[in-house]
């Protein structure tokens, strides 16, 4: 059961939004055998103000519609998994809603299983 967070520049509109949640859950559907009705996540959004970055930084020319992507997941998937993660979220950001490969940063939290609670008071452990 990933939980996602996305952070993006405030003012993006309601499809834009939508089309990122919908390319990362079909990239996890994808490299992670993700069920497709497993989508836990949230987006906020955030003025010039909150928003930091390095523009340069590691020499990638990045602008302020920088997508930051956080994924909790199991720690269950191989070097080759997440490899396949990251290209197909990429992949599927740049064709919709149109984010530069430039503009998009993943960060993937890993977790063990027994970390997880579905709200019930009994951890079940997702897959």
């Amino acid at each position: 059961m990933p939980f996602t967070r996305i952070a993006i520049r405030a003012d993006k509109p309601a499809p834009y939004r939508k089309a990122l949640a919908q390319g990362i859950q079909r990239a996890l559907v994808a490299t992670f055998n993700v069920p497709e009705d497993d989508i836990f996540m949230s987006i906020t959004e955030h003025d010039e103000g909150s928003f930091f970055y390095g523009k340069h930084y590691l020499g990638i020319e990045r602008s302020d519609d920088l997508v930051l992507i956080q994924l909790t997941v199991t720690n269950s998937r191989n070097e080759a998994q997440k490899k396949a993660l990251y290209a197909q979220i990429v992949e599927n950001l740049a064709n919709d809603p149109g984010v530069r490969r430039e503009d998009v940063f993943i960060n993937l939290v890993e977790v063990l299983k027994e970390n997880w609670s579905f709200g019930n008071g009994i951890a079940q452990y997702a897959t």
